[in-house]
């Protein structure tokens, strides 16, 4: 039989295993997660690249190579710092085909200008930038409250997510990005 004590050390141990199992209040969930496939093709209209000027599908075109896909809603300072480390990225892993491409989901008349200009200064050589609808790729899950997901990926299946909720993103997280690449890189 439990002593009272014992009774109290035991719910303390079970309540601190299901909170421990439960994600925090202010978390979200945006995006393909860890482990799930991707839905398949979509074709934003990329502002560069190979499909410059037209809807062209970026899922398609990588196929099952190593992805960095960035979900946005809008152009910030870190997320500019952010694209321009995705496009080094890719330069330094071209030989594992390393693809990366931003996605916009925003229908602000001023996107077009803005995505021209970054691609532009930041004389983007690899990283393709596009827009879609508001809501995102359909079944990509974009969430609301999500202003940057990024969805690492290799033969259409997530390694790595992360989301941040508007103001979030900050240049002290790009490393902690980067730092997942590792996972969809070919073992060397």
């Amino acid at each position: 039989m439990l002593t009272r004590l014992g009774a109290a050390a035991c719910a303390l141990v079970l309540a601190s295993f299901l909170v421990g199992g439960l994600p925090a209040a202010d978390e979200i969930k945006s995006g393909p997660q860890v482990g799930e496939r991707l839905p398949g093709p979509f074709h934003p209209l990329n502002f560069n690249g190979t499909g410059a000027g037209k809807k062209h599908c970026l899922y398609c075109e990588h196929g099952p190579n190593p992805v960095i896909m960035v979900l946005a809603r809008d152009v910030s300072e870190p997320l500019t710092n952010l694209i321009k480390k995705l496009d080094a990225a890719s330069e330094k892993n071209k030989a594992d085909s390393l693809g990366t491409f931003v996605v916009f989901c925003n229908d602000d008349q001023k996107l077009p200008g803005k995505l021209k200009d970054l691609v532009e200064s930041a004389k983007l050589k690899h990283t393709v930038l596009a827009v879609d609808a508001p809501v995102g790729p359909e079944d990509y899950k974009f969430v609301k409250q999500a202003d940057v997901t990024v969805v690492l990926y290799v033969e259409a299946t997530v390694k790595a997510n992360h989301t941040f909720k508007k103001g979030e993103f900050k240049d002290s997280d790009i490393d902690k990005v980067l730092g997942d690449v590792t996972k969809i890189l070919p073992k060397k």
